[in-house]
């Protein structure tokens, strides 16, 4: 549906996954989210073990990011208001560490029960937790797709962090809003507990585009 995928993903070594969306300018989403992806793969790529990554470290990655994309913005003007999502994951002997800003989005998958790790920085969001609107009123909002908090259009970036713990037999998916906005939670929960062999990022995808996503779609699945 849209000319250009504003979409960047990457599983970067040691075991370290990031999506994100980007948004804004004059075809210049890609290249807020390709500045995320590049400063991830230029921090990450001194770090030899594993156990060397922490949430602080993938906070410090949105941080710099954040500070090259505004730094870009201000030497190119027709970029002016371009950002992107982040969200990044990294697992480390049984321990999730996570960061995370905008509506890209991180799950885990344990003992067949889907839960969503990550808060969606959006304006309905917010007025859900508020509780000024229903779960019901939020899916169909007309300004469901507004976001508060992305990467690259604020100096004072607040970043969310935390850890979870990682079972043998969890699956992980990351994805961004492409996906989700169209495909339930419970189908996603489905399909990543469907016991074929199938490529499960690849079915999630076609269950966005059979559901006429209107958006770059993407998706992580790690199986552990």
């Amino acid at each position: 549906m849209r000319p250009n995928n504003e979409d960047r993903v990457q599983r970067i070594e040691p075991e370290t996954y990031i999506v994100a969306d980007g948004m804004g300018g004059h075809a210049a989403g890609e290249v807020a989210s390709a500045i995320m992806i590049d400063v991830a793969n230029e921090m990450l790529s001194s770090v030899s073990e594993s156990s060397n990554v922490s949430e602080m470290t993938l906070k410090k990655i949105i941080l710099r990011a954040n500070e090259r994309i505004l730094a870009t913005v201000s030497e190119h003007k027709e970029y002016d208001g371009m950002g992107t999502t982040a969200t990044m994951f990294h697992y480390c002997d049984g321990i999730g560490y996570f960061a995370h800003v905008g509506d890209s989005r991180l799950y885990y998958l344990r003992d067949g029960a889907l839960k969503q790790v990550t808060h969606d920085h959006t304006y309905v969001n917010d007025l859900l937790a508020k509780g000024k609107i229903t779960p019901e009123e939020a899916e169909n909002h007309p300004q469901r797709n507004v976001l508060m908090r992305a990467v690259g259009i604020e100096e004072n970036l607040i970043v969310d962090t935390g850890t979870f713990n990682v079972r043998s037999g969890d699956c992980i998916m990351m994805c961004s809003d492409g996906l989700y906005s169209v495909v339930h939670d419970t189908i996603i929960e489905k399909i990543l507990n469907d016991s074929s062999d199938n490529d499960k990022a690849k079915e999630l995808v076609t269950a966005a585009l059979e559901n006429e996503s209107k958006d770059n779609i993407s998706a992580i699945v790690i199986f552990y």
